[in-house]
C-alpha cells in the first residue's frame, strides 16, 4: 500500500489567529517568542497552505505587544525587539534585536544580513575527495539564523505537492540565541519531527552504479548468501532505468521506464530479493520529471461506462487514452479532458483553451448558460 505524506505528519499550516500582524503589503506572524514568520507581497498573496519547509504553524500563541506610529512597526516579545518601516523589507527598515548579550556587542539582524551560522548539510558528497563546505544552518554564534521558504512547494491538505507560489519574501527567523535545544526542538514542530527509521533501514545496504543484468544481480545475491554477508537493503542504482534516450530529452539520470535488455522481469527479481528477506530499493533523480520518452500506460481511471468519448489520444506504444469524456450525474455534468500539465506549453494551445472554455459552458447549469456566449463551433 502507498503511504501517503499524512500517514506520517499531521498539516496544521495556519497560526493562531492572534499571533498575525498585518501591513498593506506585509504580513508577520509571530510564532513563538523567539521565531518569527517575515512576508512581503505587493499584492497581499500570502501563502497560508502548507510547504514542504513549514507544515505546522500551530505554536502555542506567544505574548507580544505591538507599538505603531504611523506606517512604522515595533513588536515586541520577551526574546526580541523588531523595528519596521512599513515599506518594502530592506536593510534599513527591517531589524530584529535579540535581548541577551550573544556577540562582543548587541545581537541585531537587519534584512538581507548573510547568516553566520555553524554550518548545516550539504547536498551531495558527489566529487568530495575531502572536507566540503556546508550549507547554513540553524545554530549561530550571533544568536540569529534565517530560512528562505519565498520558493518552496506548498501541499494540499492531503500532503500533495503543489507548485510553488513565489510571489514575493516569506523568511522565518529563528532568534534562539545560544539555546540551541530549543531552536531545534521549534524548528521539528514547524517542518515535522522526524519519523523513526523502519528497522530494515538500520542493516547493512548494498548500492554500486552498475550496469547490472537480472543475472548478474541475483549472483550478487548468492555471493551475500555464501559469504555469510548480512544484507538488509538492495540498491538498484540508476541504470535499472532506460539511459539510452535522445538527446532532445536531456540528460539520462531521471527515469522511469525499466531497462528491460538488461532486466527483462523486474517484478521476478524484485520477488526473488524479497523471497530472501532483503528490501528493494530504485535509486531515481526525480529532477526532469516523466519525460515523453517514458514507457506509457493504458487509461486506469475507473471513468463510468456510460461516459460518452469526445476525443482519443494515442501513444507511440500503441496504448489508446480516452482524453475527452463527458457523463452526467442528477442535475449534473462532467467533462474529463486530458490537455496535459499547465507548466507545460500545450496546456496554452489556442485549440485547447477553446476546449475548456466550451466545456465550462457546458457544464455550467441551465439558467447560467442561457446568459453565456454561445459555444465556439
Amino acid at each position: 500500500m502507498l503511504m501517503k505524506f499524512t500517514d506520517l505528519w499531521t498539516l496544521r499550516p495556519l497560526p493562531q489567529p492572534g499571533a498575525v500582524v498585518m501591513g498593506d503589503c506585509y504580513r508577520i506572524t509571530v510564532l513563538t517568542s523567539r521565531l518569527l514568520r517575515l512576508e512581503y507581497d505587493r499584492q497581499q498573496r500570502f501563502c497560508d497552505s502548507a510547504t514542504q519547509m513549514a507544515i505546522c504553524r500551530e505554536f502555542p500563541l506567544p505574548a507580544f505587544e505591538v507599538r505603531r506610529d504611523g506606517a512604522r512597526l515595533t513588536l515586541e516579545t520577551e526574546a526580541v525587539r523588531l523595528e519596521y518601516d512599513g515599506q518594502p523589507f530592506s536593510s534599513e527598515g527591517l531589524s530584529v534585536t535579540l535581548k541577551g548579550a550573544y556577540s562582543a556587542y548587541t545581537s541585531v539582524w537587519h534584512y538581507g544580513d548573510a547568516p553566520d551560522t555553524l554550518g548545516g548539510t550539504a547536498r551531495t558528497l558527489d566529487d568530495a575527495p575531502g572536507e566540503i563546505p556546508l550549507e547554513d544552518g540553524l545554530m549561530s554564534t550571533k544568536g540569529y539564523a534565517v530560512l528562505d521558504d519565498s520558493r518552496s512547494m506548498r501541499m494540499d491538505e492531503a500532503g500533495n505537492l503543489l507548485p510553488a507560489q513565489a510571489h514575493g519574501i516569506d523568511l522565518y527567523l529563528f532568534c534562539y540565541g545560544h539555546d540551541y535545544r530549543a531552536c531545534l526542538r521549534d524548528y521539528y514542530q514547524l517542518s515535522g519531527h522526524t519519523p523513526v527509521l523502519p528497522r530494515y533501514a538500520l542493516g547493512n545496504w548494498w548500492s554500486r552504479f552498475y550496469p547490472y543484468t537480472e543475472q548478474s544481480y541475483m549472483q550478487l545475491m548468492e555471493r551475500f548468501a555464501k559469504e555469510r554477508v548480512p544484507l538488509s537493503v538492495a540498491v538498484l542504482d540508476m541504470n535499472w532505468h532506460t539511459t539510452r534516450i535522445d538527446p532532445k530529452y536531456g540528460a539520462p539520470w531521471t527515469g522511469y521506464t525499466w531497462e528491460r535488455e538488461r532486466i527483462p522481469d523486474p517484478e521476478a527479481l524484485i520477488a526473488e530479493v524479497h523471497r530472501r528477506g532483503v528490501t528493494v530499493s530504485l535509486n531515481d533523480h526525480p529532477h526532469d520529471g516523466i519525460r515523453p520518452h517514458e514507457e506509457m500506460y493504458g487509461e486506469r481511471f475507473d471513468i463510468p461506462e456510460d461516459g460518452k468519448p469526445i476525443f482519443l489520444g494515442w501513444f507511440e506504444g500503441g496504448n489508446v487514452f480516452r482524453s475527452g469524456i463527458t457523463f452526467e450525474r442528477g442535475y449534473g455534468k462532467v467533462f474529463y479532458f486530458q490537455p496535459g500539465h499547465e507548466s507545460y506549453p500545450n496546456f496554452y494551445n489556442e485549440n485547447v483553451l477553446k476546449v475548456i472554455g466550451n466545456a465550462v459552458r457546458w457544464a455550467r447549469p441551465v439558467f447560467f448558460r442561457e446568459m453565456s456566449a454561445p459555444c465556439y463551433p
